[in-house]
């Protein structure tokens, strides 16, 4: 797909087919994750892979009951660590720039996914300290991101989006 192709076509999909993540495609996600930029280039963050069905319902359960988690047959979790960062940057690494390599190392997952026919949705509203019981992450890597991955079993409509004239401020 051409990139502004996958922009276009990415969509939240809360409903998952039970058809297997191929391997191949797997890695390629993760590629593309490892590709993202990050602050000096420490990559302040951590991708955890969840397959395990038991892992995939406690990640639903404490995502506030959102039960897609357990139907996709791969969640990511993105976790901050702040500690790669916090040795050259200090406090702002710490406080600001391993959550944006996080996240953005999360969209280049979600966009990856998009363009190989994927379907996935950003999950943000989880208890993070049951999220990091879950998935078995050390201490000072937290989750900030779940990324459901599989087929899509339903296609969401385009949300409307604010026009341009709203939302960039030219000075």
């Amino acid at each position: 797909m051409e990139f502004f192709e996958v922009i276009q076509k990415r969509r939240s999909v809360r409903v998952f087919s039970s058809q297997p993540v191929a391997e191949e495609h797997l890695q390629r996600i993760l590629q593309a994750a490892n590709q993202a930029p990050s602050a000096g280039n420490l990559q302040a963050y951590e991708i955890y892979l969840i397959k395990d069905a038991h892992n995939k319902e406690a990640l639903a359960e404490c995502a506030l009951g959102q039960n897609f988690l357990s139907q996709a047959p791969v969640v990511l979790a993105f976790c901050t660590h702040a500690r790669r960062s916090q040795v050259k940057y200090e406090d702002r690494g710490v406080a600001l720039y391993t959550i944006q390599d996080t996240t953005i190392a999360c969209t280049f997952a979600m966009l990856a996914a998009t363009a190989l026919g994927l379907a996935s949705v950003w999950v943000g509203a989880f208890d993070e300290g049951a999220a990091h019981q879950i998935i078995g992450s050390p201490p000072g890597v937290v989750p900030i991101a779940l990324l459901p991955v599989g087929y899509g079993a339903e296609e969401p409509a385009e949300r409307p989006r604010r026009r341009l004239e709203e939302l960039v401020h030219i000075r």
